[in-house]
């Protein structure tokens, strides 16, 4: 199991579990974060914007050349701002911690 820490908009702290391989977005849906995934993880949306604790941002793989033009779109992006799609979750990132943008709103809800 791999411990995901999410903090709201309104600030209310929600700790997740999600398993190796998982990604970031698929844990946070199941917490009942507002996140759309429109594209359901293609990289085609910027609805899975979250901003990554900047102690834990050096712990993920770069984001590509993609995934930056994605967050070019989502409103704000921060410098630790990444799409939850792209972050494949592994035992080094047990505990990590992110922070829902104030300004995501699931229209799917």
């Amino acid at each position: 199991m791999v411990r995901i820490n999410f903090t709201t908009a309104e600030g209310e702290k929600v700790a997740a579990d999600g398993s190796a391989g998982e990604s970031l977005l698929t844990v946070a849906q199941v917490a009942g974060m507002p996140l759309e995934g429109t594209c359901e993880g293609q990289m085609a949306c910027s609805t899975c914007h979250v901003v990554v604790a900047p102690d834990w941002f050096g712990n993920l793989k770069p984001a590509t050349e993609d995934e930056e033009d994605m967050l070019d779109l989502a409103a704000g992006v921060q410098g630790t701002s990444r799409l939850a799609c792209q972050i494949l979750l592994d035992e080094t990132l047990d505990g990590l911690e992110v922070a829902i943008p104030a300004h995501v709103h699931n229209v799917q809800r």
